[in-house]
């Protein structure tokens, strides 16, 4: 009798076990959830909370500037600084993209963007900083193209190819020969603009002001280089000079262009809102103009929608999805302009 009242005491203390052991198992992952969720808003708290660690008062004032926009994605010092790169990089891409769709020199920027690749690749070889040697060989390229041109009388799109093919060759040789380079080599193919740094946005801020006073003095004379350099010449112009400079400062957009979009995707950032643009515009004037708004807002809203939980995208593919959708609106407005 009472080895039988045991028996039904152990029976009920291993079936209460039991039970408990097959609740906490339906709990635990309701438990993990909840701890990672709270694991998460604390590190975003933490983020947005972190005190900043921009030093140049500019660039302070600016990013502060835009986090009073009103929106979450604002709250994170990095996301500021995105869209501030975005924001001086974009214009001046658009504003290169139409003088390159009107010079016949859309594949400029894929030499000077696969350039990049090689640059950083030098640099890892060489012990230098890519932040050196990715300009520098895009300058190289990008002047060598105008000597070539130049000096052998060769089209410009033939010229680009062999220079495009040599860039590539290049590149790809120095990571053949030195594995290690491929990771570092990898990220500017897609590029990555929430990385950018302060020194990033300081150079951008550089190019910008020198690229302005370069565009209002040149502005038309380049329109004259565009449509007659014969007749340019009769007007005293330095083709050659203009010509030079101009290809500088568009290898240097390009590079920073690279930071933001990668080097597959930087020559849809130049040429889809001058593309669509020119789909839009009656004149060169207005194209230029209207490239310039289709590019920013391609840009933010490219990185505002790469931000969002439902879309989770990349921001430099984002960016030219955007441009590219309303260049297809473009051509809507177009037919209808012909109709």
């Amino acid at each position: 009798m009472g080895e039988d009242v045991v028996l039904d005491v152990e029976k009920m203390m291993v079936e209460e076990t039991a039970s408990a052991a097959t609740d906490s198992a339906i709990v635990a992952p309701e438990a993990i959830t909840e701890v990672a969720d709270t694991t998460v808003a604390a590190t975003e708290e933490l983020l947005a909370e972190a005190p900043s660690l921009i030093e140049n008062p500019v660039v302070s004032f600016l990013c502060d500037l835009l986090g009073k926009i009103p929106c979450e994605t604002m709250d994170y010092e990095f996301m500021r600084m995105a869209l501030l790169g975005l924001l001086i990089i974009a214009p001046m891409a658009a504003i290169c993209g139409t003088q390159v769709v009107n010079f016949n020199m859309s594949f400029f920027s894929d030499a000077i963007g696969h350039s990049a690749f090689a640059g950083v690749a030098t640099g890892l070889v060489l012990a230098i900083s890519p932040e050196y040697t990715m300009p520098a060989l895009a300058l190289c390229v990008g002047l060598g193209i105008m000597a070539i041109k130049h000096r052998s009388g060769l089209s410009s799109d033939t010229v680009i190819g062999v220079m495009f093919s040599a860039v590539v060759a290049g590149g790809l040789a120095i990571v053949s020969r030195y594995p290690n380079a491929v990771s570092d080599a990898q990220m500017f193919l897609y590029g990555d603009i929430l990385t950018i740094s302060e020194r990033d946005i300081l150079l951008m801020m550089g190019l910008a002001v020198v690229f302005t006073l370069f565009q209002f003095f040149s502005f038309n004379k380049l329109i004259c280089i565009e449509l007659n350099p014969q007749l340019a010449k009769a007007h005293r112009i330095k083709v050659g000079v203009y010509q030079y400079f101009f290809a500088a400062l568009l290898s240097l957009v390009v590079i920073f262009s690279v930071k933001a979009v990668g080097v597959l995707l930087v020559t849809a950032m130049l040429i889809t809102p001058a593309a669509a643009a020119r789909n839009l515009a009656s004149s060169y004037g207005k194209m230029l103009w209207i490239s310039v708004v289709i590019g920013i807002f391609s840009a933010v809203a490219g990185l505002f929608l790469s931000a969002q939980d439902w879309m989770q995208t990349s921001t430099g593919a984002t960016i030219v999805l955007c441009s590219c959708v309303i260049f297809a609106i473009s051509l809507i407005f177009r037919k209808k302009k012909r109709t």
